[in-house]
């Protein structure tokens, strides 16, 4: 197979898609957890709270350190710590405290989100295509289609099998990571910021008066998404 800046900017679009699961698969599951763990409200909420903070933390970290580390390496390590939580997710609330084994099933998949939330637009930005205005717009559009299609096949999946056989599903779903963190080993990827060279410093952002008028403009957009 030939893989090419094209074949790159479509595996960057099931990233999202990857995320969208991560994000959008355990909400579907948490009636059903109430049932058969007991789960309080409470517990549940936690799980929310400590999927996101976890893929803030490890956005800080990714952007310190993925220079260091490697575009490829970071990216092929997050989609399979996705695989892995979603096969933790299926093993651990049965082997121990149901809440703290989706904890940790939650805390490996995060760290995949963070480091896909961080990481893609840089690949695709980095891309010698044409229209990359276009590709960086629908990248963006692809967390939309894969929340939808995760809702959809999850809830048609579940009324013709049932809920009683979410642990498969689970399975299926992590299939799209691993299929996807295979194709980041091959496909060609160049970094923002070229061998040599140093990008903008946490300080010097910080400092810059436009950063602040595009976090506005991300809460906000951000708060429409939602």
């Amino acid at each position: 197979m030939n893989f090419t800046y094209n074949t790159t900017i479509r595996a960057c679009f099931v990233a999202y898609i990857v995320q969208a699961i991560l994000n959008n698969f355990l909400p579907l599951l948490f009636v059903h957890f109430q049932n058969i763990y007991g789960l309080s409200l409470g517990q549940l909420s936690f799980l929310i709270l400590g999927n996101f903070l976890l893929q803030l933390t490890v956005d800080l970290l990714s952007a310190k350190y993925a220079d260091k580390i490697g575009y490829r390496k970071i990216t092929v390590i997050s989609h399979f710590s996705v695989v892995i939580g979603f096969v933790l997710l299926t093993i651990l609330p049965s082997v121990m405290s149901p809440f703290w084994g989706i904890l940790i099933a939650v805390a490996f998949y995060a760290v995949g989100g963070g480091v896909i939330e961080v990481l893609i637009s840089p690949i695709v930005e980095s891309c010698p295509t044409q229209n990359k205005e276009a590709a960086m717009s629908l990248l963006h559009s692809f967390y939309c289609w894969g929340h939808m299609a995760v809702i959809l096949l999850s809830t048609l999946f579940f009324y013709f099998f049932g809920l009683k056989y979410w642990k498969i599903l689970a399975f299926l779903w992590a299939l799209v990571p691993l299929v996807n963190g295979l194709l980041f080993t091959k496909v060609p990827i160049i970094p923002l910021i070229r061998e040599g060279e140093q990008g903008m410093s946490a300080k010097k952002l910080f400092s810059t008066k436009m950063f602040y008028y595009f976090l506005l403009f991300m809460v906000c957009s951000g708060a429409s998404e939602q």
